[in-house]
């Protein structure tokens, strides 16, 4: 396969597409983006993170790049392409960082004109911080990227998605059907962060910093959430989400129930489970 030209468009220069592009200059890529902002392009034009960029979507800018990235919220990327994919050059291949999957691959893949390919991707990786003066390739080391590959998709476009993944530094590539993606996000992803709102939000927590030990501190680092985002990923994976909740709640229902009917056995029995499970993440 010949390999595809080292230019890429960032679309969305936030954290995670900031980060994208100082890994993938660093690799030798010309880098461009769109952004809202004036002053983010300025930024990254003046510490090096990008070559060119413009907050104005134009067919001469565009039509440059081989290979585009969207780190924007699902509603805004297929907003993106149903205005501009006539843009684009033909042959292009573009990919995402979005943290659903389902909602987003397939209407993306039906609209697309047949000269564009499309694939999902899942970089599993973030800060409680935002915006591209955060960026930091160093997220990604050790990471876990998922790659959500559909029967639109060629071999060589998931060669190049992965490569994408590889060249950044990921520590474990995967890939998924966009339903299983979901499934798994909803799990891993999705209810944590519902868990660790519960928690936050469920007691009054003005004093509590005064007397917090780690495990609270652990439990809850990642309830400091951007809730435009985080509730558009919720609802956009509502059905898997309920599910995983209802599963959480009825397992947390069995051990409150042990402990209301003082059964040490089975709260024992849940204990040593969750060690054991948990042991499997420091391997």
């Amino acid at each position: 396969m010949q390999e595809r030209p080292k230019n890429a468009l960032i679309v969305g220069l936030g954290l995670i597409g900031g980060s994208y592009a100082k890994g993938l200059r660093l690799a030798g890529y010309e880098i461009g983006a769109i952004t809202r902002s004036r002053s983010t392009i300025d930024y990254a034009l003046e510490h090096g993170i990008i070559d060119s960029g413009t907050t104005e979507v134009r067919r001469d800018y565009v039509s440059r790049f081989d290979t585009i990235i969207f780190c924007l919220y699902p509603h805004v990327l297929l907003e993106w392409l149903e205005q501009y994919q006539d843009f684009i050059k033909p042959g292009a291949l573009l990919t995402d960082v979005t943290g659903v999957k389902v909602s987003v691959v397939y209407p993306v893949q039906k609209m697309l004109r047949p000269d564009l390919e499309f694939i999902g991707a899942h970089p599993m990786a973030g800060r409680e911080v935002y915006g591209v003066e955060n960026s930091d390739p160093a997220i990604f080391k050790g990471a876990n990227y998922i790659v959500t590959p559909t029967g639109a998709n060629t071999p060589e476009a998931v060669r190049e998605c992965r490569r994408i993944g590889e060249i950044l530094g990921f520590g474990r590539i995967a890939e998924l059907t966009p339903e299983r993606h979901d499934e798994m996000i909803g799990f891993l992803s999705q209810l944590t962060h519902c868990i660790a709102v519960s928690l936050m939000t469920c007691k009054d927590s003005a004093h509590l910093a005064e007397y917090t030990g780690d495990s609270f501190r652990d439990l809850t680092r990642i309830a400091r959430i951007n809730e435009t985002m985080w509730s558009e990923l919720f609802l956009c994976n509502r059905e898997e989400l309920l599910s995983q909740m209802d599963l959480f709640m009825q397992q947390f229902g069995r051990l409150r129930d042990a402990l209301a009917g003082s059964d040490r056995k089975t709260m024992e029995d849940i204990m040593r489970l969750s060690t054991d499970r948990r042991k499997l993440f420091d391997k």
